[in-house]
């Protein structure tokens, strides 16, 4: 039977969205479907909101941090209100370009708005569209914990926190994850009383320890309070606050008895949960990264199959650029003799080096790591902002991991992700030149140094 289209992509969020238009690109017929707004999670709910807070939140810090520059300090006067009028302003200006229907269709990618069902491996019911191949961009939602009185509380989500009105004066926010640490930092710059209750031993509990630990002294210092090994028992409402009691562990020794967490009030309560739950709707995926952390590590990707593929697996694969970029690979399946291309790319939240499923991890002996602190970068000390570090991970000389703590991390790892994937050494770095003063000129002088160390070895060569 003849079938209308080649590709029909279920949920255009940021993967769908890419998907889509790549398989346009190259020729295919190509129909998009969403149920609810064009651009999912990545424009409405995750990054594009996310960096816009963050970018009116530095700026406040920046106008108290003033006198470090020799300029006066003063307290910004945060209008909050002009703070999530400005998100909504971005967010529409993006989704009336580049993300609106009109777009689409002059790129030859026929939209449809409507529930979609899956009726069969090349059926679509949403007008009954006919199909070669169905790619499912579904996304996920935010896992909500079981803990009593929540629901009662009328608590929020990374995804419900834009569409709010009146912005509380403070808020507590149950979760340790990247989500719950960009949004912590944001709300407090803006002058937003924030407590954050994680149940692990630490914040961002799979990024590399020392830099999790770094980055949560800095949050302390600039305010957030932190509980870590810390549970949320219960949620009441009092009057127009919500009242988080729960328990922790604290600095006691491990499997030593809880103690009573001291209640924490707030007109708020977000809910930033962990790990995202996987849906069978059209919704985008739940992932904000943080701008502070990177990581980059050995790549990995499932395969699809032959006629229905998704694009929404747990891991790094949730985050924006994975998503895009696994999709792109998977769209080429509906192209006849275009073969899968692997993913690779980093993640802009830090994770631990990935050893391989079914691989021998690798000896003590045949593992090395380098870093250096921001503290020697020149522009980093221009900047007035030392704190953070850059950290590799190689294994018999072979770079397989990196990890990043910066104001502009996501822009160091790229060089980094790209050295794993290339399997090329650290030394190898040395050989590039970087601008002067950047802060990427740190991974220059990490890499010269294990050059010059190689060097070292050759010295009774030369004759004296």
């Amino acid at each position: 039977m003849a079938r209308d289209h080649d590709l029909v992509v279920v949920g255009l969020g940021s993967g769908g969205l890419t998907a889509a238009k790549f398989a346009a690109e190259i020729g295919l017929r190509v129909a998009g479907v969403e149920r609810d707004r064009i651009g999912g999670d990545c424009l409405w709910t995750g990054c594009v909101p996310s960096k816009s807070l963050l970018a009116s939140a530095k700026v406040a810090q920046h106008m108290r941090d003033a006198a470090e520059f020799g300029i006066a300090p003063v307290e910004a006067d945060v209008d909050l209100p002009a703070v999530w009028r400005r998100i909504r302003a971005i967010q529409e200006d993006i989704a009336r370009s580049e993300d609106s229907a009109e777009h689409l269709e002059a790129l030859g990618i026929e939209v449809v708005h409507g529930e979609a069902e899956l009726v069969g491996p090349h059926t679509v019911r949403v007008g009954e569209l006919e199909t070669s191949f169905v790619l499912l961009c579904t996304g996920s939602r935010p896992a909500v914990p079981l803990i009593p009185g929540l629901e009662d509380a009328a608590y929020l989500t990374s995804e419900s926190i834009w569409e709010l009105e009146t912005i509380p004066s403070s808020f507590v926010i149950v979760g340790g994850g990247p989500i719950a640490i960009e949004l912590a930092q944001a709300l407090n710059r803006l002058g937003i009383d924030v407590q954050l209750i994680e149940m692990l031993p630490r914040c961002r509990a799979r990024e590399e320890p020392e830099l999790a630990s770094t980055l949560s002294e800095a949050l302390e210092h600039e305010g957030v309070r932190i509980a870590v090994d810390a549970r949320a028992d219960a949620v009441n409402t009092v009057g127009s606050l919500k009242v988080v009691s729960g328990s922790e562990k604290g600095c006691r020794p491990t499997g030593a008895p809880r103690r009573s967490l001291s209640p924490r009030d707030a007109r708020r309560t977000l809910r930033a949960w962990g790990s995202p739950s996987s849906g069978s709707r059209p919704t985008g995926p739940r992932s904000s990264p943080t701008s502070g952390a990177a990581s980059a590590s050995a790549p990995s990707m499932r395969q699809a199959t032959s006629g229905v593929a998704s694009s929404s697996p747990t891991g790094p694969a949730t985050r924006a650029p994975w998503r895009s970029a696994t999709c792109s690979s998977l769209a080429r399946r509906a192209s006849p003799g275009r073969p899968v291309v692997h993913v690779h790319g980093p993640r802009a939240c830090a994770r631990r080096l990935d050893r391989g499923r079914g691989r021998r991890p690798p000896r003590a002996d045949d593992v090395r790591i380098d870093r250096i602190g921001l503290d020697e970068s020149d522009r980093a000390r221009a900047d007035g902002r030392t704190l953070g570090s850059i950290i590799t991970v190689s294994v018999k000389d072979r770079l397989v991991g990196a990890h990043v703590l910066a104001p502009v991390a996501g822009e160091l790892i790229q060089e980094l992700s790209q050295a794993v994937h290339e399997r090329r050494s650290l030394a190898d770095l040395a050989e590039f030149v970087h601008v002067y003063p950047t802060l990427s000129t740190s991974i220059n002088l990490l890499a010269a140094g294990r050059r010059y160390e190689a060097a070292k070895r050759w010295r009774w060569l030369i004759r004296r």
